[in-house]
C-alpha cells in the first residue's frame, strides 16, 4: 500500500474529490457510516472512485461496526486501497478481512493511551496488526467527526518505531496543523471538519492553505 501525509476525510462529491487532489492531498476518505452527515451510498462513492481514475491518491473507506465481509466487498467492488475502522471491532476482526491493509482508529479519553497499546499487542499475537493507527478525539457517543482536539501530550507519547504509523486526527484545520505536527510528530494527519465549508462540503482555500502548512511542518520534524 503506498504511504501518505495528508488525507481529507468525508469526501462526498467527484467534485470535492478533484479539488482536494488539486489543493495536494495524497489520500481521500470515502464514509460508509450511516450516521454520518458524511454518508456515502455505495453508488455515489463509485462515482467518486471514477473521478479518481488516474490519480495518484490513496482510496480510504470508513467503516463502524459493519460485518467484515460486506467491508470486503466494498473494498473489491471500489478498490479501496486501505480500510479505516472508526467502531468497536475488536482485534479478531482485522483477521477476517483477509490480509486487506487496515487503519484502525482509537478514540482517546481519559484512558490515554494504554488501550491503545493493549489492543495492538492482541493484534501481534494474532498476526493482524493494523498497517496505519488513527488516534482521535474522544467525544461520548460519536465515533469520529466531532471537530474536537485531542490532547497532543498524550498522543505524543505514541512510539514512533515497533508500532504502525501514527495518523493524527481530530479538530485539525488551518489552523491548528503545523502545531499540532510539531508537537506529536506523526506520520501523517487527517483532516475533515477543519476543511469544510459545511458538513461534507470542502472548501478549496481552506484545503489548500491546510495541505501547504501541513507540507511545511512535515518538513521541519
Amino acid at each position: 500500500m503506498p504511504g501518505f501525509q495528508i488525507k481529507v476525510c468525508g469526501i462526498t462529491s467527484p467534485a470535492d474529490a478533484r479539488l482536494a487532489v488539486e489543493a495536494g492531498a495524497d489520500a481521500l476518505g470515502l464514509n460508509f457510516y450511516a450516521n454520518s452527515p458524511r454518508f456515502l451510498e455505495p453508488r455515489r462513492a463509485g462515482q467518486i472512485v471514477a473521478a479518481l481514475a488516474g490519480q495518484p491518491v490513496v482510496k480510504v473507506g470508513l467503516f463502524v461496526n459493519e460485518p467484515a465481509e460486506a467491508v470486503a466487498r466494498v473494498c473489491v467492488e471500489l478498490g479501496l486501497d486501505l480500510v479505516r475502522l472508526h467502531g468497536d471491532e475488536p482485534p479478531e476482526y482485522l483477521r477476517r478481512l483477509t490480509g486487506r491493509p487496515v487503519m484502525r482508529a482509537f478514540r482517546v479519553g481519559p484512558a490515554g493511551l494504554g488501550p491503545v497499546f493493549d489492543y495492538l499487542g492482541r493484534c501481534a499475537e494474532l498476526g493482524a496488526m493494523p498497517a496505519r493507527v488513527l488516534l482521535d478525539s474522544y467525544a461520548k457517543g460519536v465515533y469520529g467527526g466531532s471537530g474536537q482536539s485531542g490532547d497532543w501530550a498524550v498522543l505524543a507519547q505514541y512510539p514512533g518505531e515497533d508500532r504502525p504509523p501514527l495518523v493524527l486526527a481530530g479538530g485539525l484545520g488551518p489552523e491548528n496543523v503545523a502545531t499540532a505536527i510539531r508537537a506529536v510528530r506523526p506520520a501523517a494527519v487527517d483532516v475533515a471538519s477543519g476543511v469544510e465549508l459545511a458538513p461534507g462540503r470542502k472548501s478549496s482555500e481552506l484545503m489548500a492553505r491546510f495541505v501547504a502548512l501541513a507540507r511545511s511542518a512535515f518538513k521541519q520534524v
